[in-house]
């Protein structure tokens, strides 16, 4: 039977690592699935201070711990899907545009089809560690057979997980900048999220800007309804408040 860890580099899946190691749990790799935003340009759908340490420091730990590193990737992107043709129904001929909130095709196809194709190429039985807390019942709940929780097995919490991860100097930095894990162009990430990726990495949340003055869309909707241009103008909200608050914070 093979023992594999799915591995997003959070601090649930890193501490499933860990746990399996201080517990002589079987591993014979973890497997980590690299959303890409454009395959052409070698542009990440991660957030980029974290996927910078995944490359940098996480994995070449991992493996010096002798914890063999699998990473994925589809062969379609996010530019890939949103330019795509629809060919069917009242919106064939148009471009399929940003993925809906909820129920995102970018991480069905270029995240969940891409670890389900490598796990049915092996011949044995699989088990599969899943990175989900104990103080996690409604997701433990839906567990499915051959997937495992180690965190759950030895009673670790969220908050324990993410003290384990920061013992051993594995804890992202996406932890110290608030920023959610997950692709940063995701319609579910906060209005925070992409004001830290506006103010950070202007060059991605250009991108968006770019895409959504494309014509043509099945949907100009970026996040559940709301355009572009409408979320910026939250974030600008957003960071218009903070700023006040700053200003009267530094009078006291």
């Amino acid at each position: 039977m093979k023992h594999i860890s799915s591995c997003s580099f959070g601090k649930d899946s890193i501490a499933t690592i860990l746990l399996a190691l201080e517990h002589g749990e079987p591993l014979d790799e973890a497997v980590f699935v690299e959303v890409m935003f454009d395959h052409a340009r070698n542009i990440s759908g991660e957030i980029p201070e974290h996927i910078d340490w995944i490359y940098s420091t996480a994995i070449p730990m991992l493996e010096a711990m002798g914890v063999r590193t699998r990473v994925l990737r589809s062969e379609k992107d996010y530019v890939w899907f949103f330019n795509y043709i629809v060919t069917r129904g009242k919106r064939a001929g148009k471009h399929y545009g940003f993925p809906v909130g909820g129920g995102c095709f970018i991480n069905r196809d270029c995240k969940i089809a891409p670890i389900r194709r490598y796990l049915r190429g092996f011949r044995e039985e699989v088990t599969q560690y899943i990175g989900i807390a104990a103080d996690e019942p409604k997701r433990l709940a839906r567990l499915q057979s051959g997937k495992v929780s180690l965190l759950a097995k030895y009673g670790y919490t969220e908050a324990m997980a993410r003290e384990l991860c920061e013992r051993h100097g594995l804890l992202s930095p996406i932890y110290k900048t608030g920023t959610r894990g997950g692709c940063w162009f995701c319609p579910n990430a906060r209005i925070s999220s992409f004001c830290h990726l506006r103010r950070e990495h202007p060059g991605l949340w250009a991108e968006l800007e770019r895409l959504s003055h494309t014509p043509n869309l099945c949907t100009y909707g970026f996040k559940y309804g709301k355009t572009v241009q409408e979320v910026e103008r939250e974030m600008d909200l957003y960071d218009a408040r903070l700023e006040a608050e700053s200003r009267q914070l530094t009078l006291f």
